[in-house]
């Protein structure tokens, strides 16, 4: 017998698990990033579609209230696993408690279904699923196996539980065709489990405008402007910017980097980065930017006349899309959800591997020509148009709907 929420194919109760960062935490620092994004932005437009949905957040800080009401149908609850402080590394081991209290909360306020964002939250919305009889679905956000090809290995604990929870899954969303094909591959996903669920932009916030003054706002110099947003730490490819720099053949070029140190080796990663920017002389030339609102980062997308995002890899790239959307060309490496965002010629450009001088080439080649440079802003914000969150909350209300309507996968 199904949990006593279950009313069979009308979803209307969702319980979203974001267990190691929350909505509410200002994105490019941190852990905090594109998946922040996602659900914030996710759950905004399910609540505004009618669906009722509470995200599950640990308890990350002391003062943290036990639940925050965002509007109406979208609510935050902070819960107590493990010490305020805890490192993102130590989190496997709270795991457990997190699920016990959230099966409290889902005992005395029931749900349709649960959607778990991310590995950890994946291990305790499995439990979930066998204990309360419930639907799962799951967005993994970045895939172990996938990153250790690109040189980030992960914990085989990791891999492990991915594996488990993709066996056991309702649903697997994915971002991109690429990341659907990856599930496949490396974890012999069941592709009929899998939906396409590409994320969104805030087009009201990211949309095209005047470069001139995007630049007054910020304060920036005549000159052209290479951009980079994102967290600090190898896997984003911030030294793949500045070295990108150092190669152009344009020494009135400049490089905006805005974001943060990110994980435990992030302060020691912002260092390395101010000791590359000097060593190439660039210290006049690269800025470092602190985390801004993720809604201002459209005045430095518009402020650009390239946007650099040399990822290794990268399961969607927000980045990329929200440049897009404010007419910004793309440069990224050729990964994951990137392969899709970017249209190779038509709105950016695509390089394969990350050498700084291809990337510089690129560039180069955008701000050489201001024709070529104006074809891929008309195109890239014509294309990001049809990326809304609203799309993407209609599509999953009907995965809801349709999963809780048939006989749920059973991996015990």
């Amino acid at each position: 017998m199904r949990h006593q929420a279950y009313r069979g194919g009308i979803v209307s109760r969702v319980a979203v698990l974001s267990l190691h960062t929350s909505p509410l935490v200002q994105p490019g620092g941190g852990d905090a990033g594109g998946m922040n994004v996602y659900v914030r932005e996710l759950v905004s437009s399910l609540a505004q579609a009618g669906a009722d949905v509470t995200v599950y957040v640990r308890r990350w800080a002391d003062a943290l209230p036990e639940h925050v009401d965002v509007e109406p149908g979208f609510r935050v609850v902070h819960v107590p696993a493990g010490s305020a402080g805890l490192a993102k590394e130590a989190l496997p081991g709270i795991v457990d408690s997190y699920a016990d209290r959230l099966r409290d909360h889902l005992l005395s306020d029931p749900v349709d279904v649960i959607h778990a964002n991310y590995w950890l939250s994946g291990i305790a919305g499995h439990r979930l699923k066998h204990e309360l009889d419930l639907p799962l679905v799951a967005t993994f956000h970045t895939l172990a196996r996938v990153k250790a090809e690109t040189g980030d290995p992960e914990p085989q604990l990791r891999i492990d539980a991915e594996i488990e929870v993709i066996r056991c899954a309702d649903v697997i969303t994915a971002n991109s065709v690429t990341e659907l094909h990856e599930l496949v591959s490396h974890y012999g996903a069941d592709p009929d489990r899998i939906e396409i669920v590409p994320p969104g932009v805030n087009h009201a916030f990211f949309s095209a405008g005047a470069q001139h003054g995007a630049r007054q706002a910020l304060g920036l110099r005549p000159g052209p402007v290479l951009l980079f947003v994102g967290r600090i730490q190898p896997l984003k490819g911030a030294d793949v910017a500045v070295e990108a720099l150092a190669e152009l053949n344009n020494p009135e070029a400049r490089l905006l980097i805005v974001g943060g140190a990110s994980g435990p080796g992030g302060d020691t990663e912002v260092r390395r980065l101010e000791k590359l920017i000097a060593n190439n002389g660039l210290t006049e030339r690269v800025e470092i930017v602190e985390p801004q609102p993720h809604h201002l980062l459209s005045t430095y997308y518009r402020a650009a006349d390239v946007c650099l995002v040399p990822s290794r890899s990268e399961s969607f790239g927000l980045v990329a899309l929200e440049a897009a959307a404010c007419g910004t060309p793309v440069v990224a490496a050729d990964v994951g959800g990137l392969r899709t965002l970017v249209e190779h010629g038509r709105t950016g450009f695509r390089i394969a591997g990350r050498n700084p001088a291809e990337f510089a080439a690129a560039a180069g080649s955008i701000l050489d020509s201001p024709l070529l440079a104006d074809e891929l802003s008309r195109n890239a914000a014509t294309s990001a148009r049809s990326y809304t969150w609203t799309t993407m909350a209609g599509r999953l209300r009907r995965v809801y709907d349709d999963i809780a309507a048939r006989v749920p996968v059973d991996c015990t």
